[in-house]
């Protein structure tokens, strides 16, 4: 373990590379669709709670990343044999003390709760309890005796909390009722962040299974996690297109169009990752740009569906 002295201090630069921007699309997108599906349906958020509870999904999303950085260092998971970009391993290439990275990750997820509690007031306690729910497994997906994220449950949990609690928690904060088909229509969302996580743990098989890990794609081994994650984003792929269609009508086609676009040369070269180790990098940075592409083209239909109906009174 490195000496107190030599760490460096916890620049506003090295805390930005903590709460990993490049990541924050697997919260953003998921807020984003919940305002604009909440205004299209007439549930009464307003643009203020909007932008707050967008804000609060973000320090919640920094938190996390910050946390399993913390988590995954002080345990000798990570190292800089990894294949892991310098800017994404603040504790491993930048000297920082993993106290104040743990202190960090604190301030944004309490920044991110006093955000969303804010929000929620006038909305009863159903956004409260689904915001606790989630706060909870943010607590457990990297800390604790057996982390989720070491667990084969992890990419579901992920995608169901990060793509499902936090559009469903949105929803409750617009009239404090419990709006259960949002669920459905978050599954592109869902998917999308489950196989992030799914790109990272298919990366890391051969590491994880050295730490002890019981990660899905180590239980299953690297043949059966890219048959799995291939399936999923053909799987994704046809929800952002289908499902804005069934609620929107023909305006949900735009999610379609957008996708053919500007997304198909880069969910192809997806659909060829092999998951190796060697190409983790390009892994992690292609299943952000096809969260940007699919689950950014999905929002813009429901953004659209939002302003025609705004349009035609």
């Amino acid at each position: 373990m490195r000496q107190s002295e030599h760490y460096r201090p916890l620049t506003p630069r090295l805390a930005l590379n903590l709460a990993a921007p490049h990541t924050w699309a697997a919260s953003v997108f998921p807020a984003l669709f919940a305002d604009f599906y909440c205004w299209q349906q007439g549930l009464g958020l307003t643009w203020f709670k909007g932008i707050m509870l967008l804000a609060a999904c973000i320090f919640l999303q920094s938190a996390v990343n910050t946390l399993n950085d913390y988590f995954d260092f002080i345990k000798g998971a990570d190292s800089a044999d990894d294949h892991v970009e310098v800017s994404d391993a603040v504790l491993i290439y930048g000297n920082v003390a993993p106290g104040s990275a743990l202190i960090l990750g604190i301030v944004y997820m309490a920044a991110g709760a006093v955000l969303g509690l804010a929000s929620c007031i006038g909305s009863g306690m159903v956004p409260i309890i689904i915001g606790i729910i989630g706060g909870v497994v943010i607590l457990i997906y990297s800390g604790g005796p057996i982390p989720v994220s070491y667990l084969p449950i992890g990419e579901i949990v992920s995608g169901f909390v990060m793509g499902g609690l936090i559009p469903l928690g949105i929803a409750g904060c617009a009239d404090g009722e419990i709006h259960w088909q949002i669920l459905l229509y978050s599954l592109p969302m869902i998917a999308g962040i489950a196989l992030i996580m799914m790109s990272n743990n298919g990366s890391d098989i051969e590491k994880d299974r050295k730490a002890g890990r019981r990660t899905l794609p180590t239980c299953i081994g690297r043949v059966r996690t890219l048959e799995l994650y291939r399936y999923l984003i053909v799987s994704w792929l046809t929800l952002a297109v289908v499902l804005p269609v069934t609620l929107l009508g023909p305006i949900g086609f735009v999610s379609g169009i957008l996708t053919v676009f500007l997304g198909g040369k880069i969910i192809r070269k997806q659909l060829a990752c092999t998951l190796e180790p060697e190409e983790r990098i390009a892994a992690m940075k292609g299943i952000a740009m096809t969260n940007i592409v699919l689950n950014g083209a999905y929002t813009a239909a429901f953004a659209a569906g939002f302003i025609l109906e705004v349009l035609h009174g």
